[in-house]
């Protein structure tokens, strides 16, 4: 599934180049996880502004037409992926989505169809509103510090991997991402989220700080499918320290890495040096 970098990287790789241009078109192919909500003549004529990121939505503000003002809310779900450029390329069978406009189209491929374009009056009512409301602090967010994360954290029982994926605290560490900050901060995965101390819950704030900032710069993170709008892949997966390095050594102790599996993922994690 693409994660906070994977859908970051994205958007920084058309925003720029699609911002200002005119819808001309819209194609829609299968149905995706939700219907568009809009009819698709209604987007014609209307303008893009500057594409946005929440967790792991983008947002593509929409002014002009005979809707007005409003925007698309697009979720790449567990196999998705956008390209921009020129038309002239085949669609390919798995393209359920495309957006035909003055500065060149932008498709969304995606095989298993878990991902949605939806059309939302602004960011604060509609899909928009809805799905984006119960979403934690953004990983860059000044506000998350280590005191946040220890008082949001008191009285949960759940694994703090369990914790950390939920997104109701802070959004995009990812199962990768989560797997690879809790190494890096020395916690157990297993641990009951509540019992992490301030100093600890610190140390963890700062590793998905650091963790989430190392993979943008790597582009993200390509096991399957993902590509950026360019069509170039991340490289995140070949300097992951835990993560799906199962029975190899660990890089700082040489104990092999242990896989367990918390809420039907997959859980990668060093049993001396992540501490309960």
């Amino acid at each position: 599934m693409p994660e906070l970098p994977e859908v970051e990287v994205t958007r920084q790789s058309f925003a720029s180049r699609i911002e200002g241009a005119t819808v001309q078109a819209v194609s829609l192919g299968k149905p995706l996880r939700w219907p568009l909500g809009i009819e698709t003549a209604q987007l014609m004529g209307a303008r893009i502004g500057s594409v946005q990121r929440r967790g792991k939505y983008l947002w593509l503000p929409l002014d002009g037409g005979e809707q007005g003002q409003g925007g698309l809310l697009v979720h790449l779900g567990m196999s998705g992926s956008l390209a921009f450029g020129d038309d002239s390329g085949p669609k390919g069978p798995h393209v359920h989505f495309e957006l035909q406009t003055t500065q060149g189209t932008l498709r969304l491929t995606d095989p298993r169809r878990f991902g949605a374009v939806l059309w939302s009056p602004s960011l604060t009512s509609g899909w928009a509103a809805k799905l984006l409301s119960t979403l934690g602090l953004e990983p860059f967010d000044p506000a998350l510090t280590g005191v946040y994360l220890h008082d949001r954290l008191k009285g949960r029982s759940m694994a703090i991997k369990q914790a950390v994926l939920a997104g109701d605290i802070v959004v995009g560490a990812g199962n990768i991402y989560a797997c690879e900050a809790l190494f890096m901060a020395g916690i157990d995965p297993r641990v009951a989220a509540g019992k992490l101390s301030r100093p600890r819950c610190q140390r963890l704030v700062e590793q998905i700080h650091s963790v989430l900032a190392e993979a943008l710069k790597q582009g993200g993170t390509s096991l399957r499918d993902f590509k950026d709008a360019y069509g170039s892949q991340g490289h995140f997966q070949l300097s992951t320290q835990v993560y799906g390095r199962e029975g190899l050594p660990c890089r700082i102790c040489a104990t092999p890495i242990s896989k367990m599996v918390q809420g039907q993922r997959a859980t990668y994690f060093c049993r001396v040096c992540q501490k309960r």
